[in-house]
C-alpha cells in the first residue's frame, strides 16, 4: 500500500508564528522551505509552486520549468 511507504513527521511548534519577531519568522520560513524542498527531492518529486499566475516546477537537478 502506498500510504505505508510515505513517512512524515508531526509535532508541535514551540512558538506561534503570530508571536515571532520578524527575524524569527524569516528563519522559521526559510527552514520550512528548505526542509520541504529536501523532502520532495528525496522522494524524487519536483517542488511545484505558483508565481504571478505561472506554475513553477523545480527539479532536484536544478532544472526549472515555467508553465501557464
Amino acid at each position: 500500500m502506498v500510504a505505508e511507504k510515505i513517512k512524515y513527521r508531526t509535532g508541535t511548534m514551540t512558538k506561534s508564528p503570530d508571536l515571532m519577531s520578524e527575524k524569527e519568522f524569516q528563519q522559521w520560513e526559510e527552514k520550512c522551505n528548505r526542509e520541504t524542498r529536501e523532502y520532495l527531492f528525496s522522494l524524487g518529486q519536483p517542488l511545484v509552486y505558483f508565481i504571478d499566475n505561472q506554475t513553477v516546477i523545480e527539479y532536484s537537478d536544478g532544472t526549472i520549468e515555467y508553465r501557464k
